[in-house]
């Protein structure tokens, strides 16, 4: 609102009006902020007039022409404030919003919210387990998924149970409606839709005026929106994904937008940098949409998914969301194909240097893989539903910032996509990011006190990642203003830690991507435990409610229960025993055995055991081996479905706890060698220049990245063995 000067004839001066404390007087002529900083007495001088405004109004004096005005924005107070609406920024929001805080979350459009401007899937190889330990800490990702999956799928059931991941086709609208009516719907949280443009800080009295990154010399009080909008908070998440400064590219075509065509976020780069925030540039890309009308389905393999789904949150049982899959469908690239690219190689941004970002080592486009790959003949493409109610298909493998006529070259020479019709072109998208080595690991900012971040804007990679660190960055905001410690999940705690500490200890060049490898402890980091891993520290949070405990509790109970028992049952070498056995293809037993035993054996399952009891003569327990009366025990399944429990997660834990047991007894061995140097704690004011006989290269990078823990130390890039010695000689540890 704009009041001339002739309205304010009634208003009364008074000097101690704080709005003046923070006013910006602009330039007589350009009409371009001039100063910034204190100016009562100088307004007061220029005026000539005398009048009061409120504590809750902001105002700007304009002194470019006359009559003088006075320009009203909108002030509002938060605890929390969320800057971006993807999936880190959802989650962020949902998590303080749960846990009591004030809350509002801001995105470039309503549209934006959980959207999947890239792939049309959830999950996938280390990206499942990540989804299923969002959902044991009270995350929302694998609900929703839950509500709107079209394909559900569990990879690499050939190998062993540490790398089974769980990976669901979405329905993309479907998936981004539903989170934003759950995220509409939560008490303590306001959506808005604006660009924030600015990030608002004041210096912390008594901080050390030196280099030292050893402590923040700012902190956040709020942000600033492309309207002029204040919105004060003591806790800020960054959650901005791939927007900053963001601009698509295929061919000679640069749009300076963001993905699908949505406003770019252009203003708030500059802020973060003056703010002490390093920016860098990433670059991502995304394949062709393609007409499913126009495509030949008989030239391709079909890919159905699992017959048995099984659900990504733990909340969720199989019968709960059963419904018909839609099938994906494979096909693949061939001489032709790479012939199209070779020869117009040079049109490539990536090859002309018109793209400057870094791109992703793991997900690279078909050029890279044609160009680096010369040897292959061919390369795998799936042709992925985006939606039940869409024929547009995500063509994943052929991602791509050709001209569009080269695209169109490259779907043709396809087998079963010699007609096809391109909904949207692929392009690829340079944004700006931060190093995470400038965070702590709780994600909060180094350099600006009660300043978050996550996702994409981490250097990462993935909706799944984004989401995993956004619900880490919401919870420490809101123990931050609670004045609880922080959460921080160590690398054998969870797939979450591990992303963590990667990002924020190794210096990652390009867009970092989870993979299994590298998880040191896998085989205790399975996707199918992550509840057993996790729900205790949700609960200790405050996002896993009692009655979700509760029904959490008893299932470790039966599971812990039924292990037992079958480690205490003996059976003896009997006729029907030994049929029983050789009609599984198993070896007869000579002499008393455990069921537990019976079970190592890979061709045995926990309903074969269960049999086995049934069948055995003697069974005798771990109170009285003495005993020869047959026993009836009540099995875990009869105890799952009386409690309503997933019986087909209970037995699956037993088998993989049981069949897995000597290795996992051997990695848990090593977790506590591994938990004996994260608690070799480092002063966080400590001075490396007075630590002897440190290589340069160990103490510049120590310096800069400042380990919390001696474990975390010896995993930056460049200090080694030796630096390690040295540093705890210093520290007499």
């Amino acid at each position: 609102m704009i009041w001339p000067i002739k309205y304010l004839e009634n208003f009364v001066w008074e000097s101690d009006c704080p709005f003046f404390e923070r006013a910006i007087i602009l330039n007589e002529v350009k009409d371009t902020p001039a100063k910034q900083g204190t100016y009562a007495k100088r307004m007061k001088k220029q005026a000539k007039r005398s009048f009061l405004v409120q504590e809750s109004d902001r105002i700007a004096l304009s002194l470019k022409g006359r009559p003088l005005v006075i320009i009203m924005n909108v002030e509002e107070t938060y605890d929390i404030v969320i800057i971006g609406a993807g999936h880190a920024g959802c989650e962020a929001a949902l998590a303080s919003a749960r846990l009591g805080f004030e809350t509002i979350m801001f995105t470039v459009s309503m549209d934006s919210v959980a959207l999947m401007p890239c792939n049309p899937n959830i999950g996938g190889s280390s990206k499942g387990h990540l989804v299923r330990e969002i959902d044991a800490l009270g995350g929302e990702m694998g609900k929703n998924i839950d509500k709107t999956f079209i394909q559900s799928k569990m990879l690499n059931v050939s190998k062993g149970p540490a790398v089974h991941s769980l990976r669901a086709q979405a329905d993309k609208g479907e998936y981004t409606k539903q989170m934003r009516m759950t995220l509409m719907r939560e008490p303590h949280l306001t959506v808005r839709q604006a660009e924030v443009t600015e990030l608002l800080t004041e210096e912390i009295e008594g901080a050390p005026n030196t280099d030292s990154n050893t402590s923040p010399k700012r902190r956040v009080t709020g942000v600033r929106t492309f309207s002029g909008a204040i919105y004060h908070a003591r806790a800020v998440v960054l959650c901005t994904g791939v927007y900053l400064k963001a601009r698509c590219i295929y061919g000679d075509t640069i749009y300076e937008t963001g993905p699908n065509g949505l406003m770019a976020a252009t203003g708030l780069s500059a802020s973060l940098e003056a703010s002490g925030v390093g920016l860098r540039r990433f670059k991502t890309g995304t394949p062709p949409r393609i007409d499913r009308k126009s495509v030949d389905f008989s030239k391709m393999s079909e890919q159905k998914g699992d017959e048995h789904i099984q659900p990504f949150s733990f909340t969720n049982r199989e019968e709960d969301i059963m419904r018909d899959q839609i099938s994906c469908w494979l096909t693949y690239t061939n001489e032709e194909t790479h012939d199209v690219i070779r020869e117009n190689i040079d049109r490539s941004p990536l090859y002309s240097g018109v793209i400057h970002g870094t791109g992703p080592r793991y997900c690279p486009s078909i050029e890279d893989k044609v160009m680096k790959f010369p040897d292959k003949t061919r390369h795998q493409l799936f042709l992925e539903p985006e939606g039940e109610f869409t024929d547009e298909m995500y063509l994943d493998g052929l991602s791509s910032s050709m001209p569009e006529d080269v695209q169109y070259r490259m779907v043709h020479s396809v087998p079963g996509l010699e007609n096809a019709k391109i909904v949207r072109p692929a392009y690829a998208i340079e944004y700006d990011c931060i190093s995470a080595t400038t965070l702590k690991p709780s994600l909060e900012s180094k350099a600006v006190d009660g300043l978050f971040s996550a996702g994409q804007m981490n250097g990462s990679s993935g909706y799944e990642e984004a989401g995993a660190q956004g619900l880490i960055a919401g919870i420490n905001a809101a123990r931050k203003l609670a004045g609880k410690e922080p959460i921080v999940l160590s690398r054998s705690d969870g797939y979450i830690g591990v992303l963590i500490d990667d990002l924020v200890t190794k210096e990652t060049r390009e867009p970092y991507r989870m993979m299994t490898s590298r998880a040191e402890y896998r085989l205790l980091l399975r996707q199918d435990n992550a509840d057993l891993r996790l729900t205790d520290i949700g609960h200790e949070v405050g996002l896993i409610d009692d009655e979700r405990y509760d029904r959490f509790c008893k299932k470790r109970e039966i599971i812990e229960s039924e292990i037992e028992r079958l480690k205490s049952t003996y059976v003896g070498a009997n006729k029907k025993l030994q049929e029983f056995l050789d009609s599984r293809g198993s070896m007869p037993i000579a002499t008393r055995v455990t069921l537990a035993d019976i079970l190592k054996r890979p061709e045995m399952s926990y309903n074969d055991v269960v049999r086995l009891g049934e069948l055995a003569e003697e069974v005798y327990g771990k109170q009285d081996e003495t005993a020869e009366e047959s026993v009836k025990p009540v099995y875990a399944e009869e105890a799952a479905e009386a409690a309503g429990l997933d019986k087909t997660e209970i037995t699956r834990q037993i088998e993989i706890q049981i069949k897995y047991e000597g290795y996992i007894e051997r990695q848990k061995s090593q977790v506590e060698h591994f938990r004996k140097m994260e608690q070799k704690k480092i002063p966080s004011d400590i001075n490396y220049a007075d630590v002897k006989n440190l290589r340069i290269e160990a103490r510049q990078k120590l310096e800069e990245i400042r380990p919390v823990s001696i474990g975390q130390a010896s995993r930056i890039s460049g200090v080694s063995p030796a630096d390690i010695s040295m540093l705890m000689i210093y520290l007499k540890m």
